[in-house]
């Protein structure tokens, strides 16, 4: 796929989600960053957002198998990745395991609220997130490609939640926060949805169209300073390994991000460059998607929290420092 196609293929997209979703330009731009960039997103907001409309549309409008896992309380692993069954044969009366796949196997993969559902069970995406496979009873079982996880998540009702771990996190490419709509958009949105027309997006790409974009963004060149500059970013949020971090770092900051963080930087930072029809990745394209691969990945200590800091406003205030230098 040469750069031109890969930018049609982007601003066509585009127009099929803004058939359906009113404003929220940031957080289409950031969504489809993290796709073309494979890697995995994780939706932040209150109830009423579009996050669920958002991820259900870039499914209708991408030629791929979608699956809803709507997270609970009592669900399983196995509700997720699948289970063996036996069955009996009746021709021979021998029995035999079979493996049923569960709504993992798919291309395109909402996990609808993902804290509410314990560790245990979260834990069950991270080989499918990082390794494209499951293992069940000891055998492997790759998973179809591409593979797009986007999970949502409620960050103000806390009872009955359960907090994503760490490891969990950090399989997430990019932390995309959802705000409220704009007055206008809000008033457009009102006026769209409610009356009897229900605008729905129509597939514009197929699953080998965005492999084939995937590999065009890996091939995108990165000169030594953005390279620099990722790293700088990444090694300055760790408070206890290096000497880059700044004071309010060592002062608030209780672990930074690891070598992942450097690596979704960089990949997002050429997905923002083809979507633009850019042949190199600038320093403007690591500022811009520094926030999103970095907030869910530095963990702020108790000092900051008694200061009324968190780790949003860290992160930004990190970002104006280091990209100032």
């Amino acid at each position: 796929m040469s750069l031109a196609e890969a930018s049609r293929l982007v601003e066509a997209l585009r127009g099929e989600l803004a058939k359906v979703i009113v404003g929220q330009e940031a957080v289409i731009a950031d969504t489809l960053t993290a796709f073309l960039a494979g890697g995995h997103c994780l939706l932040r907001g209150v109830p009423g957002l579009a996050k669920t409309l958002l991820i259900k549309t870039i499914a209708d409008a991408v030629h791929l198998k979608f699956s809803r896992i709507q997270f609970t309380p009592d669900l399983m692993p196995s509700d997720i990745l699948g289970t063996e069954i036996i069955e009996d044969d009746r021709a021979t009366g021998s029995r035999q395991i079979r493996f049923l796949p569960g709504p993992i196997f798919a291309n395109i993969i909402l996990a609808d609220e993902i804290n509410r559902t314990p560790p245990k069970t979260q834990a069950a995406l991270l080989e499918a997130m990082q390794e494209y496979q499951v293992t069940i009873g000891g055998k492997r079982h790759p998973l179809p490609r591409p593979l797009f996880v986007l999970a949502t998540q409620n960050p103000i009702e806390q009872e009955g939640t359960y907090p994503l771990p760490e490891a969990q996190l950090d399989r997430f490419m990019m932390n995309v926060v959802i705000g409220y709509p704009t007055a206008e958009d809000e008033r457009r949105m009102l006026a769209r949805t409610t009356t009897g027309d229900e605008p729905n997006a129509s597939p514009v790409a197929t699953g080998d169209d965005i492999e084939r974009a995937r590999r065009l963004v890996r091939d995108v060149p990165a000169a030594s300073n953005v390279v620099d500059l990722a790293a700088k970013l990444v090694r300055a949020t760790r408070p206890q390994s290096t000497d880059e971090a700044p004071e309010f770092i060592r002062q608030w900051v209780r672990w930074g991000a690891g070598p992942r963080a450097g690596q979704a930087l960089l990949l997002a930072g050429k997905a923002r460059a083809v979507m633009a029809g850019r042949p190199a990745v600038s320093l403007d394209d690591i500022r811009a998607v520094a926030a999103p691969v970095l907030r869910h990945r530095v963990l702020v200590n108790f000092q900051a929290e008694a200061d009324g800091v968190d780790a949003e406003s860290v992160v930004t205030r990190l970002i104006d420092e280091v990209c100032a230098r």
